[in-house]
């Protein structure tokens, strides 16, 4: 069963890593990733399959989050020069790949919730 409450601590520490990562651009963003789902991990306890499971919530709703924070900025951008279907067109695009790649980065928020379920 899910620990939606360690899955919003590290939801909370994967966003505040992840505005410090902007000082140190890949490794800080791979760490931040490492640190929601550590924080996950270690306050699902359990096993390291639980572990994982809910650091890769974590990250994978940290990465969402970020991705919706983005396309309106995206649609609005794109509709400057293609007008609103362009726009409307482009924010649905970049909606798409975002929440791929926010799956595919949550990976690393695994791996940290694997780790920290070692620490619990």
């Amino acid at each position: 069963m899910t620990d939606w409450s360690a899955v919003l601590w590290g939801f909370v520490a994967g966003i505040i890593a992840g505005l410090l990562a902007f000082f140190a651009p890949v490794i800080g963003h791979i760490g931040a990733g490492l640190i929601a789902g550590g924080v996950a991990g270690y306050l699902a306890g359990g096993g390291i399959g639980s572990s994982a499971w809910h650091g890769l919530l974590a990250g994978a709703l940290d990465g969402i989050v970020l991705v919706l924070l983005i396309v309106p900025l995206a649609t609005i951008i794109g509709g400057i020069g293609a007008g609103p279907l362009g726009g409307i067109v482009g924010g649905i695009g970049v909606l798409a790949i975002g929440i791929i790649i926010a799956f595919v980065v949550a990976i690393d928020s695994a791996i940290g919730g694997a780790i920290g379920s070692l620490f619990s």
